[in-house]
This record gives C-alpha cells, sequence and structure tokens, in this order.
C-alpha cells in the first residue's frame, strides 16, 4: 500500500468515527483510578473475585438448603410432596390431565395347584390316585423389570438346540395324565375279575320299592309342577341310597383300604422406558417378599422396604383382600424398569373400602423411605396395569419375564421360546392383553417339574403345544393336528436374528433410486455376524454374484431353495456340492455388492418362485405318525380337561408335599 492509499484509508476511516488514540497503558495519571484508556489489574482482579465469591455463595446456599438433593422430578412424583389432594379417579378415568396419558389394561397371573384323579398301572395293579398339577395364567409381562436381568440374547441357534425331542429317563417317574372319570379320596386299587356265570346276585329290594322309586326317578327328571317336560329337577330326585340298601346280606359292596381322609387346606396360592403403575389384589394370605419378589423388586430392595416398614406396618404378611399400587419408572443404570413406589391399602369392612396403611418411595440417593399416600384412586375390579405403547418388550423379552415371575427355570423358558418361534417372529413387540398358559407336573423330591401344555394368545391367534411320547421313548410337543412347533427352515437365519430394515416386495432401491422389487428381506446385523443355514441342504451357488457381493444358495428338499448374500466372507470348509445342517455356520455379516451397510440378504424360493420369507408357510419339520392319533387326541382332551378344572386350595409348595404323601401306600 502506497501513501496515497494510506492517506486515502485513513480520511475515510476519520469520516466514519474512528480516530487514532494512544495504546492502552497501565500507567495511571491520577492516583489508582484509571481513567480513559488506562487500566488497572488490582480493580480488574477485585470485579473478577467478587463475582466468583458470589457464585459459590449462592451455590452453596442453594445445596443447604435442597439438603444435597441434585434432582428433584422422581422425589416430586414418587413422594408426592405438596400435590394437593383430587379428586378420586378411576385409572381408566380419560378426563383426568396427564401430559402422558397411557392406556391401562387388565392383568392376570395366577399360579394355581389343579388334583386330578390319575389312573396308572403299579406292578401290573390299576391305581387310582390324586395327582396335583400346576397351572399358570398369566397376561405377557409388558414391562421389564430386574427379573430380566441376564436374560440371554436371542440366537436362532440356541433356539434349535433347546427345541430337541426328549429322551425318556427310565429311572424318572413317568408323567402321566391318564384322567379317571371319578373323583377318590387317597389311593383305590382297582381289580377286575370276570363274573361267574352262575353267580346270581341276592334279591334286595322287593318290586313295589323298585317301581316306586323309578316312577319317582321319572317324574323328578321330566315333569314340573305344570307337567311340563323339563330336566331341571332330576338333581332334586330319588338316589340309590333311598331304596334302604346296605352292604352285607349279599349284597354287592366293598371295603376301603389304605385311605386317609385329609381336610382340605385353605391356604392361598401363590401367586425409552416410561412410567407405569400396577395394581394388585391379595387374594389368599401370602407373605409381603414374596410379593414384592415376583413383582419386580430384588432381595436389596426387599430388605430396604422391611428396615423402612418396621414401625408403620410391621406385619411380614399380607390378609385376603389387600391391595398394592406399585409405580416403575426407568433404572439409571439399566435398561429396565424399578419400582419407584409402593403402597399398601388393607380393606376396612365396616366401611367397605380400601384403607391406605403405608407408602415406601425411592429417593435419588437410591433408598426407600416412608412417603404420602398418592393421589386417591377407585381400584377396579381386576388388577391393572398401565401400559407404555410406544416401548412394549419383544415377544422373547416378555416370555422371559413372565416365566421368571412364576418361577419356571431357564431350561423350561428356553424350550417354551423355541417351541413358538418358527411360527411367531420373537423380535415383534407384544401386543397389551397377549397371554400364556402352562400345564407342569407337580415338583418331584427334588423340586423338578415336568413341561406338559403350553398355550400362547398373541392378538387373536392362540397356539397350544402338548406334551406326547411315541413307543421308541422320544417326548415332544405337538399342535392338534399332530405337527411339532419347529420348521424345517428358518426365517432369520443369523445370529441374534438380526434387526429388519427392509421387507420382500417393491420399494425405492435405496442406491439407484427407482422402483424395483426386493426378492427378499434385510435383516441388520454387526459386520462379521455368523450366518447359518436355514435348514438341511446342499450348497449350490458359492463365489460372488454382482449386486448380491458374497453369495451362499442353498438347495433343500421338496422345491425349496435358500440364499444369502452380502456376506463378508465364507466358512471354512464349504463349497459348492457341500452338504450343511440347519443351524450350521456357511459365512458372515458384512456389505459386499450393491450395499448400503452390513446387513443379511436373505431370500426363500420354492419351486423356483420368490416368496415372502417372513410370511410365507413352512412345513413342519415333524409330523406325529398316524398310529398314534386315537393316543394323541386322548391326551389332548385330558389335558384341556385339566385346564378347565376348578384350582385346588394349596400352594405350590403344599402341591409337593401332597404330592409325595399321596403316593405312599
Amino acid at each position: 500500500m502506497n501513501a496515497a492509499q494510506r492517506n486515502r484509508h485513513a480520511a475515510l476511516l476519520k469520516a466514519t468515527g474512528f480516530e487514532d488514540s494512544p495504546a492502552l497503558t497501565v500507567q495511571s495519571t491520577d492516583g489508582e483510578i484509571p481513567h480513559g484508556r488506562e487500566l488497572s489489574f488490582a480493580w480488574l482482579t477485585g470485579t473478577v473475585m467478587t463475582g466468583l465469591t458470589s457464585v459459590l455463595l449462592m451455590g452453596a446456599a442453594l445445596y443447604v438448603s435442597f439438603q444435597g438433593q441434585d434432582t428433584f422430578s422422581t422425589a416430586y412424583e414418587a413422594l408426592q410432596i405438596s400435590r394437593p389432594k383430587a379428586d378420586a379417579l378411576t385409572p381408566t378415568d380419560l378426563a383426568a390431565k396427564s401430559s402422558r396419558l397411557r392406556p391401562v389394561t387388565a392383568t392376570r397371573s395366577d399360579l394355581e395347584v389343579i388334583e386330578a384323579s390319575i389312573r396308572e398301572t403299579v406292578d401290573g395293579r390299576d391305581m387310582i390316585r390324586n395327582q396335583p398339577f400346576i397351572r399358570i395364567r398369566a397376561t405377557l409381562a409388558t414391562a421389564p423389570t430386574s427379573l430380566s436381568d441376564g436374560v440371554p440374547d436371542y440366537d436362532p441357534v440356541a433356539i434349535l438346540n433347546a427345541t430337541q425331542p426328549i429322551e425318556a429317563n427310565p429311572n424318572a417317574a413317568d408323567i402321566n395324565t391318564d384322567v379317571y372319570g371319578a373323583e377318590v379320596e387317597g389311593e383305590v386299587a382297582v381289580k377286575l375279575a370276570a363274573m361267574p356265570m352262575t353267580f346270581v346276585p341276592p334279591r334286595a329290594i322287593s318290586d313295589q320299592s323298585a317301581a316306586e322309586y323309578v316312577r319317582a326317578v321319572v317324574e323328578a327328571t321330566f315333569y314340573d309342577d305344570e307337567s311340563t317336560p323339563t330336566l331341571a329337577y332330576a338333581a332334586l330326585g330319588p338316589t340309590v341310597r333311598d331304596l334302604g340298601m346296605t352292604a352285607g346280606n349279599g349284597t354287592l359292596g366293598g371295603i376301603a383300604e389304605n385311605v386317609t381322609i385329609v381336610p382340605k387346606k385353605t391356604v392361598a396360592a401363590e401367586t425409552s422406558l416410561g412410567r407405569s403403575e400396577r395394581i394388585l389384589t391379595v387374594k389368599e394370605r401370602t407373605p409381603l417378599n414374596e410379593v414384592l419378589r415376583r413383582n419386580g423388586f430384588t432381595d436389596a430392595m426387599i430388605q430396604a422396604i422391611d428396615g423402612t416398614l418396621q414401625n408403620v406396618f410391621p406385619s411380614t404378611e399380607l390378609p385376603v383382600g389387600a391391595r398394592l399400587r406399585i409405580l416403575f419408572g426407568p433404572s439409571r443404570t439399566s435398561n429396565t424398569l424399578i419400582p419407584y413406589r409402593m403402597s399398601i391399602y388393607l380393606h376396612d369392612n365396616g366401611s367397605n373400602s380400601d384403607v391406605h396403611r403405608a407408602t415406601v418411595a425411592l429417593t435419588d440417593k437410591g433408598q426407600y423411605v416412608l412417603g404420602l399416600a398418592p393421589a386417591e384412586i377407585v381400584f377396579p375390579e381386576e388388577d391393572t396395569e398401565e401400559v407404555n405403547v410406544a416401548n412394549l418388550p419383544s415377544v422373547y423379552r416378555s416370555i422371559w419375564e413372565t416365566g421368571r415371575k412364576h418361577d419356571l427355570d431357564d431350561a423350561t423358558i428356553q424350550r417354551i421360546i423355541g417351541m413358538f418361534a418358527y411360527d411367531v417372529d420373537m423380535t415383534k413387540r407384544i401386543a397389551a392383553g397377549d397371554a400364556i398358559e402352562i400345564l407342569e407336573s407337580a415338583p418331584d423330591a427334588t423340586g423338578r417339574t415336568e413341561l406338559l401344555y403350553v398355550g400362547l394368545t398373541l392378538g387373536s391367534t392362540t397356539r397350544r403345544l402338548y406334551r406326547f411320547g411315541t413307543d421308541d421313548g422320544v417326548i415332544d410337543f405337538y399342535d392338534p393336528d399332530g405337527e411339532t412347533g419347529k420348521r424345517f427352515l428358518t426365517r432369520r437365519p443369523l445370529e441374534g436374528g438380526g434387526t429388519l430394515r427392509s421387507r420382500f416386495g417393491y420399494r425405492i432401491h435405496p442406491i439407484f433410486k427407482t422402483r424395483r422389487l426386493h426378492t427378499g428381506v434385510d435383516l441388520a446385523a454387526r459386520s462379521g455376524t455368523p450366518i447359518y443355514a436355514a435348514g438341511d441342504g446342499v450348497i449350490e451357488y458359492y463365489k460372488w454374484q454382482s449386486g448380491y457381493g458374497n453369495k451362499v444358495e442353498i438347495k433343500h428338499v421338496n422345491g425349496y431353495e435358500t440364499a444369502y448374500g452380502h456376506m463378508s466372507r465364507y466358512a471354512d470348509g464349504l463349497g459348492v456340492g457341500s452338504r450343511v445342517r440347519q443351524g450350521q455356520v456357511i459365512g458372515y455379516v458384512g456389505s459386499t455388492g450393491q450395499s448400503t451397510g452390513p446387513h443379511l440378504h436373505f431370500e426363500i424360493k420354492i419351486n423356483g418362485n420368490l416368496v415372502d420369507p417372513l410370511s410365507v408357510k413352512l412345513p413342519k419339520d415333524s409330523v406325529l405318525p398316524q398310529q398314534y392319533e386315537a393316543r394323541f387326541n386322548q391326551t389332548i382332551a385330558q389335558i384341556n380337561d385339566l385346564m378347565k378344572r376348578d384350582p385346588a386350595p394349596v400352594n405350590v409348595a403344599q402341591a409337593a408335599t401332597a404330592a409325595g404323601a399321596t403316593a405312599t401306600p
């Protein structure tokens, strides 16, 4: 820049109000007070220190006033502090003001013991004895709690292993469901013998008595007071005892041997995430700790609650009719719900109402303390639970949660999931009202039970599987048509099942942006995730193919073919002509070919025609031979009869004791 340009630039700056001024200086011309362009480090330091001191003093005052709390939303909601008393609301009252209005669904969680007279052969003798069974009827859990901790990830190979047929153990007690038509007390031996042709029973009653008896029975059965035919009064007619016959004197009779009369027991049967309130009714006298444990409270939580309630609610058991209101909220350390608040209500017969007795609530420090009663509601007749529709668990997680809530062992839960995994998408979310029912044998001396029946209701569809053993000693579960739940092809043949990213059908291609037919389904997973053979077969294609990248095609029986694309690499030791079994690793997830990310492209062809892998009806892997049809139908009828019976008023622990006592001669 030359001199003329510099002068022009200075003139423009001066015209706009800028002018040359002396540089900033720390030298003061008037003592310690700075003026104009003068600076004072002492004044600057004093101003900064004053501001910092003010911030620290105000922070300390706030910390002390709030007693060290760093968040306040949980305490306010859990303890209901300073909340004005509102009019009583029902859980389904849609007029209630709420920023998170959730639907409320009726819940069921029944663990019952049923008894039936079972007929069996022991040492060549036909015996009839009472045998207990355990029946579970429950709605599927709509939210995960601490019961879901440690649940294994969804893995199709593990499911295959869990659904293998059961080999009968010759040393184990037989599971018998042969229900006898009549109820017996104790144990009865039945002996069949041919009646001699020369035997003529003596006359026990006269012809006149017999005629009067028949007339009375007919009148009571077919006619009422107006001589109108009816069957309503059959039970009011005479019985054989009215004929005056007594045992002895040549009449047919019997002596009850080895029968112990035991009174019926009356002890009770044990019965992003958002907040959810669960309402429970205690139907029989039950320990409080047991109820809490079955509803997602850990042992540490239960111990803390016991200590908190010791002075205000010292009783360790809940009486019949007691109500619990449990508020669940998201955990800060895991993707589950934890109990935020628990309130106990006892029924007052005098006022015929439920009276609040105690409330404990979780603080921000993780401690359970006494809290105020929550807002009043009108308790529904049935137990209910708020449903967070946006965060319902998958079918897989919900079955695990429900099974553990009812004390099923992990092996049994895995088998139940495996039995339905071929027909049901286990990664799909459940709907409110979905349910499961289970029938088991009573625990043996070691506490082991055997699964006899499972019914799973999802939406409007109910699937039922019954236990049945064939003559070769193999035990499996079959539907009413005699087919196992297992399919000869799996629909999601990779570890964990993957995440569905694109379905079968026409779509806008993610790369070419044109409408094209998507010939399979895309299951997203991490690169390197193992890919399994969907079924037994022979590899027909094993190399790179344009668009599909590394691809494998397997030919199965009866015109079925499967294809697997975009693999990162192949499994070692395989090639064209290799025979593979269902569940065998054939490659690993990748993003080769025309792909926007790591995933498996999976196809199924039937007689050369592409079909939707997730919805096509696949043939069953095993069908019960025709020779067992009559026996299997009898088993179905017997199990259905057990599922319809009224429960016996005993708990599970007593059922095990009763089972051992009944079998003792």
